[in-house]
C-alpha cells in the first residue's frame, strides 16, 4: 500500500515540476512580446496556457486520490497540502502571464509602453525570470534558507512597481492615458506574480521545516546568535574610534 502511495506521491510531484517549467516558459514568451513586440511569442505564451490547464487539471485530481484514498501521515500529509497550494499560485501565475501576452498582442504592432520605459520594463521582467528560476531550483532542491531569500528579490519587483506607478501619476505624465492604464496594469501583472514565487517559497519553508517562514527565520536567528562574538565586534569598533 505504501509503495503505490509514494508512486502516486512521486507523480504528483513530478506534475508539480512539470507546471513551473510551463508557468516560467508562458512568462518567458510573454515578456519577450512585450519587450520586443513579437506577436509569434504572444501566440506561443497563449497556446502554452491551454497545456498548463490540462497539467493542473492532473495535479488537482492527484491530489484528491492522495487525500482520499492513502490517509498520508506527518510528512506526506504536509508534502501533498503543501503542494496543493503550490499549484494554486501556479495556476494564478500562469494567468497572469497569460495577460501579459494579451496586452502585448492587443497593441501589435505598437508597443505597449513608451519607449524610454523600456529599460523599466526589461528590468521588472528580468527579476521576475530570477524569481522563477529561483522557484523552479527551490522545488528540485528545497532549502528554506533559499526559500526566503526570494522575499529578497520581490521587494526589487515591488520597487519597480511603486516607481512605475508614480511615474504613470505623475501631473508631468507627457504620454496617453491608454500608455498610463497599460504601464500600471503590467507592473501589476508582474508585481502579483512575483509574489506568488514568495507565496511557493513560504509554503517550501513550512514543508521544510514545519514553521512558518517568520518563525523560522527567529528560530534560525536565535541559532546563529552568539553574544561573545557580537560584544567583540561592538568592542573592536568603539576601540578604534578612540
Amino acid at each position: 500500500m505504501r509503495t503505490v502511495y509514494r508512486e502516486h506521491l512521486e507523480a504528483f510531484n513530478k506534475d508539480v515540476l512539470e507546471m513551473c517549467d510551463a508557468v516560467r516558459k508562458i512568462m518567458d514568451h510573454a515578456s519577450a512580446a512585450l519587450l520586443e513586440q513579437s506577436l509569434e511569442d504572444a501566440e506561443v505564451a497563449l497556446t502554452e496556457t491551454d497545456a498548463l490547464k490540462e497539467i493542473s487539471q492532473r495535479c488537482e485530481e492527484r491530489s484528491m486520490s492522495l487525500l482520499a484514498l492513502h490517509s498520508p501521515v506527518a510528512y506526506d500529509l504536509r508534502q501533498v497540502i503543501s503542494a496543493i497550494y503550490i499549484v494554486e499560485s501556479f495556476d494564478r501565475m500562469g494567468s497572469l502571464a497569460k495577460n501579459v501576452a494579451l496586452l502585448a498582442r492587443q497593441r501589435h504592432p505598437s508597443p505597449v509602453y513608451p519607449e524610454p520605459l523600456h529599460g523599466y520594463v526589461q528590468e521588472l521582467a528580468r527579476l521576475v525570470h530570477e524569481m522563477g528560476a529561483a522557484t523552479r531550483k527551490l522545488l528540485g532542491e528545497p532549502d528554506a534558507d533559499a526559500a526566503v531569500e526570494l522575499h529578497t528579490i520581490d521587494e526589487g519587483v515591488d520597487d519597480m512597481k511603486a516607481y512605475l506607478s508614480a511615474l504613470v501619476t505623475d501631473k508631468d505624465w507627457q504620454y496617453t492615458n491608454r500608455e498610463a492604464v497599460d504601464v500600471s496594469m503590467l507592473a501589476r501583472y508582474y508585481e502579483r506574480y512575483a509574489d506568488r514565487c514568495v507565496s511557493v517559497g513560504r509554503r517550501m519553508v513550512f514543508l521544510i521545516t514545519g514553521l512558518k517562514p517568520e518563525a523560522y527565520v527567529q528560530q534560525r536567528d536565535e541559532v546563529d546568535y552568539d553574544p561573545v562574538k557580537k560584544f567583540a565586534t561592538i568592542e573592536r569598533k568603539f576601540r578604534k574610534r578612540k
